[in-house]
């Protein structure tokens, strides 16, 4: 990366229409070569597109970095029953916020995307699982649909290729479980959003007993460029084992935060020397690198590459790329009782491990926090998290652990000191500084803070 341009280091595809007028609509979509890569896919056996896409190298953008192509192929041809594809849009994790501004400024390249995957699985009812409380994403969404049914994107005979399908917008009711996908297929079925157990996995008995695709809406929305562009050129970014473009969501104690989007395996020092670094007089305290239910990453781990090898060799998950920014004003154990009381109050209950474990974290954490903790709480801490960690049954678990594990292993000491001087050593006024700066340009959107983001800080 140049050192007097380090904003070529960014690669927008997907947000390459964001700064133009009204990029949500399909005129606008169609002049960045819109529906191209679904015509492609149309000329072609639907075998082959996932032939295409698995050669591509695509992996889930998720969380998990599952091949998609793979993960196409498994969804069993000729049984006779009805095949579905489910997005995954129900995103509510602290710190993550991709989908949801790809979705308000480019809701077309999900569409063509669910049409091309559609084919490829030969599925005829495709469904976008949004997360309900977006209320104008929601109508965009829906608005955007209508537009691809007018134009023949859509409905039967999808451009006098004989393939027909729908596609259904439905909005959650605001369950943070909803995003794991068989609680996703639960809810979408009229039912309360839990985790089911598995096997039988989705792809054999999912949505309504029959097999189902559920992919998250950056993996599907990546699609059309593979189709137009070709293997090569995707292969052409990123990493051997990751490759392609991705958006990283860059938040916290930063100059500009935003959708900062990039080849996989670019370095948190990179990003920051695009938006500007750390807060003026302030240094870089600790980081997620893929939202706060990934273990947390110190200073130490600028130069990480930032794909889903790089990451996990350095003890953390890239997640969601969710890049959440503390610097030197932030106490640890305030930021770790927030994210613990969130994944306390969005556990479906299901499981002991998960209800019992989150509740009693928070309990020490809030002890430990208020300057009341007594010798044996970090152990005691550690147990708990323990006994939730993969016992539980799904990844909300193991998620509300991480914080705990990493922040015990580099930020030992603080916890440590709330016990000595039994109180907070921070002063909480220092450390609410999210403020939204910045213009959008292309390849970097400024986000917009939650009063859930706030919350981690205040």
């Amino acid at each position: 990366m140049s050192a007097e341009h380090p904003e070529k280091l960014l690669s927008p595809v997907l947000s390459d229409s964001w700064d133009d007028d009204r990029p949500w609509t399909l005129d606008t979509y169609r002049r960045h070569d819109g529906y191209k890569g679904l015509h492609e896919a149309l000329r072609m056996d639907p075998d082959a597109v996932i032939a295409l896409v698995k050669d591509a190298g695509l992996r889930g953008r998720g969380g998990a970095g599952f091949p998609t192509g793979m993960k196409w192929q498994f969804i069993p041809q000729g049984d006779g029953k009805p095949h579905y594809l489910v997005v995954n849009a129900d995103e509510s994790e602290p710190g993550t916020c991709k989908d949801i501004p790809l979705l308000f400024a480019n809701p077309h390249v999900l569409i063509e995307g669910m049409v091309i995957a559609s084919y490829a699985i030969r599925c005829s009812h495709a469904f976008i699982y949004l997360r309900g409380e977006t209320v104008p994403v929601l109508r965009r969404l829906q608005a955007a649909v209508a537009e691809a049914y007018a134009a023949g994107y859509l409905g039967k005979d999808v451009l006098g290729s004989g393939f027909d399908l729908d596609i259904t917008v439905h909005a959650g009711a605001g369950a943070y479980i909803c995003g794991e996908e068989t609680a996703l297929l639960d809810s979408l079925e009229g039912r309360r959003g839990q985790p089911r157990l598995r096997p039988p996995f989705p792809a054999i008995a999912g949505l309504y007993a029959c097999p189902t695709v559920v992919n998250n809406v950056e993996s599907i929305a990546s699609v059309p460029s593979i189709l137009h562009r070709g293997k090569e050129w995707f292969r052409g970014m990123g990493s051997e084992k990751s490759p392609g473009f991705t958006l990283y969501s860059l938040s916290g104690h930063v100059t500009n935060p935003g959708q900062y989007e990039a080849p996989l395996g670019v370095t948190l020092r990179q990003l920051l020397d695009i938006s500007g670094g750390v807060r003026e007089g302030h240094r870089l305290k600790f980081w997620t690198p893929g939202g706060s239910s990934t273990p947390m990453f110190t200073d130490q781990h600028l130069d990480v590459a930032l794909d889903y090898e790089g990451v996990a060799a350095a003890g953390s998950m890239l997640g969601t790329k969710a890049l959440q920014v503390f610097d030197e004003t932030t106490c640890v154990v305030r930021a770790v009782t927030r994210w613990t009381e969130f994944y306390a109050h969005e556990s479906c209950g299901k499981c002991t491990p998960c209800r019992e474990g989150t509740y009693w974290l928070v309990q020490l954490l809030r002890r430990i926090e208020d300057g009341k903790g007594v010798e044996g709480d970090l152990e005691k801490l550690n147990d708990i998290a323990d006994n939730i960690n993969g016992k539980s049954f799904c990844a909300l678990g193991d998620g509300a652990a991480s914080p705990i594990f990493s922040s015990l292993q580099y930020f030992r000491e603080e916890y440590e000191q709330h016990l000595r001087e039994g109180r907070c050593p921070f002063d909480p006024a220092a450390s609410t500084v999210w403020a939204d700066q910045g213009g959008s340009r292309r390849g970097s959107v400024p986000t917009h803070t939650t009063a859930q983001e706030k919350g981690v800080l205040a």
